[in-house]
């Protein structure tokens, strides 16, 4: 006897009934407003990738931490887990006849097998921003004001949300003035990015992995006490490029109205090997959940996979952590949103007149849901009350004698006459 169908999504993954929709299109639409507002264009890519490109992406490891397959013809492929990886194949692939900078963004379904926690699934929506070929701290600038945003238009403040921000060409000069060379600054960057989720003294490991010794994994952990620009600065001594530019981008905040979304967190590090400059993830202010959202620059990528050089910032904003703190927040959408206007019909004498309002209304800009087939006025207004219609006509012998139609406002109950020719307005 074959096993019992199991009626739930595979471990992970989600279905979205209509009522999950309303939050779902309220969270695509601030994301897409957003965007538009800030002048990026929309792309989209298929949702199978080679897994050869997100191997030269993310390394050999990243196998275990995503869907693979073969394909009938014996090709090694995945499911994306990210949309960088497929951005840059889609750059390179017409980067002689792109005019750059480039400003684009898309909101995609990207999948990830790993252990679930609060706010993190196997399959997540991702709003993605990207601007390539634009050296300037302007990018970060214009990147992180387009997510503020979304954030707002999400009825999100800096009450709720802060952008957290740092550079890890400024920790690198840092680590350089501790005496610690460069061929050590990457797995120095991935060991503090485990920070918060692994013990210090599991962090301490790892930097002597490393090779770092005991004074120097000291110093490291002094500079996290950094608190502030000012700290930063005077820890640095004298100003470098990179101090430069973050100091720049604090102050482009200011002329975008956001600064009061941001702050200067030397803790963020993100573990990621491909960021080069500014780094920056979004997270509630009481630090319930994960990270919102979260990007940088990364200057080589391009260059990684084939292209000719660009610089690139970037930015993933998934839809389940801000889900959750819309929940959390009390500012969900309502389950079941109102729609315009419910039509139906008594009997099939009055099937044509019906159609035809329907058709009138529709053609008017009105949102119509039309009976199907003959309903009496109870189940008919039941029917229409619990869609959450605002407004209900039903068609009767009565109507089409009188050449008017009773619209009923659902909310008050009140009933409105009206003539059939009046009826658009």
């Amino acid at each position: 006897m074959p096993d019992p169908i199991v009626f739930t999504p595979p471990r992970g993954m989600r279905d979205f009934y209509p009522e999950d929709m309303a939050l779902r299109n309220t969270i695509f639409e601030a994301w897409i407003a957003a965007a538009r507002r800030f002048g990026f264009e929309q792309y989209d890519a298929c949702v199978v990738e080679s897994l050869d490109l997100l191997k030269r992406k993310g390394g050999e490891e990243i196998v275990d931490q995503i869907y693979t397959f073969k394909d009938k013809s014996d090709r090694d492929l995945a499911l994306r887990a990210e949309m960088t990886p497929t951005l840059a194949r889609m750059i390179v692939a017409r980067q002689n006849e792109l005019a750059f900078p480039i400003k684009w963004f898309t909101v995609a379904q990207c999948f990830r097998y790993e252990r679930m926690t609060r706010g993190r699934k196997r399959e997540h929506y991702q709003w993605n921003l990207d601007i390539v070929g634009e050296p300037s701290v302007m990018a970060e600038a214009e990147v992180i004001a387009t997510a503020v945003q979304a954030l707002r238009l999400l009825g999100l403040n800096p009450d709720d949300v802060r952008v957290h921000v740092n550079s890890r060409e400024v920790l690198a000069d840092i680590l350089i003035k501790l005496g610690i060379p460069r061929d050590h600054h990457a797995a120095t960057f991935l060991a503090l990015d485990k920070r918060g989720k692994l013990p210090d003294e599991e962090i301490s490991a790892l930097l002597k992995l490393n090779g770092l010794d005991q004074t120097h994994i000291d110093s490291v952990f002094t500079l996290l006490k950094i608190k502030t620009l000012d700290e930063l600065k005077a820890t640095l001594g004298e100003p470098t490029p990179a101090l430069e530019r973050l100091l720049a981008f604090f102050e482009l905040m200011k002329s975008y109205g956001a600064a009061d979304m941001i702050t200067f967190d030397i803790s963020v590090i993100r573990g990621l090997g491909y960021y080069t400059g500014i780094v920056f993830e979004g997270f509630d202010t009481a630090h319930s959940l994960r990270a919102i959202f979260g990007g940088g620059r990364y200057d080589n990528l391009l260059s990684d996979i084939g292209g000719k050089p660009a610089t690139a910032v970037g930015l993933g904003f998934g839809d389940v952590v801000i889900a959750e703190l819309l929940a959390d927040k009390g500012i969900l959408p309502p389950a079941s949103p109102q729609r315009d206007v419910a039509v139906a019909f008594m009997d099939d004498a009055q099937r044509l007149a019906a159609l035809q309002i329907t058709r009138t209304l529709r053609e008017s800009g009105v949102n119509v849901d039309i009976g199907l087939h003959p309903e009496k006025p109870k189940n008919f207004f039941g029917r229409a009350g619990k869609g959450g219609f605002r407004r209900a006509i039903l068609i009767g012998p009565d109507d089409l004698t009188r050449g008017t139609v009773r619209i009923k406002t659902l909310a008050d109950r009140t009933e409105t006459e009206m003539s059939l020719t009046a009826l658009p307005s």
